[in-house]
């Protein structure tokens, strides 16, 4: 056999001795240290998805003094209702990173503005936003990528205002305070108007018991 086919065969047999390990050979490392799942909050849990729907906002910037608008982030907009105190509010977060751009409550007095020039946007204004770290009162403009979807949006956020006012307590409770406060004012203008006539007839009555009294003196 010569020194050329001597090389041939060797190399031959190495390529099948490397092709027969690498399918026979499966190395399995196990971890030296195993960690637990960490189960991850969104603070959702407790809410009802009522719209899940993508948009685009923007807040007022007042610190200039021209002032303009500022895009805050583009992403999912949800509007979550609460299982057990029936608030909504509305949670906005940017696309890829997550974070919250929007997240505030919704008040039966809210209203939503057409704006000028698009049939696509809203503006509304916000009493209280937990967005940033500070809370604070900001005036939002959202933006869809259709018209229907700002229809849907706009139906939605009427029923979510009718929610929190007919279903949630802080609400009902005003609502009643209100409602007991001019349940007192017209019982009070009631009494008064008793007392006053019960005053009346009391004089009424004590004119007539004096004439009596006079005329059976006359008649003695």
């Amino acid at each position: 056999m010569s020194e050329f086919q001597t090389l041939n065969t060797d190399s031959e047999r190495e390529r099948q001795q490397s092709e027969s390990s690498d399918t026979e050979y499966d190395p399995q490392f196990k971890p030296i240290i195993s960690l637990p799942e960490v189960e991850i909050s969104t603070n959702e849990e407790n809410e009802i998805e009522l719209l899940n729907i993508r948009a685009k906002l923007y807040r007022y910037d007042t610190s200039e003094p021209s002032g303009e608008w500022k895009e805050r982030g583009t992403g999912e907009l949800k509007l979550l209702q609460h299982k057990e105190t029936h608030t909504v509010r509305v949670v906005m977060r940017r696309d890829k990173t997550l974070k919250v751009c929007a997240n505030h409550f919704i008040t039966p007095w809210m209203v939503l503005k057409p704006s000028k020039g698009s049939d696509k946007a809203f503006v509304y204004t916000v009493m209280v936003d937990f967005a940033d770290e500070k809370p604070t009162s900001e005036c939002l403009a959202i933006k869809f990528g259709t018209v229907d979807n700002a229809n849907l949006f706009k139906e939605k956020f009427e029923e979510a205002k009718k929610i929190v006012e007919s279903q949630c307590e802080l609400y009902n409770s005003q609502n009643n305070q209100e409602s007991q406060e001019n349940n007192s004012l017209v019982n009070s203008a009631d009494e008064s108007k008793n007392n006053e006539s019960d005053e009346k007839e009391c004089a009424d009555l004590t004119k007539q018991i004096g004439e009596l009294d006079v005329k059976n003196k006359e008649e003695k």
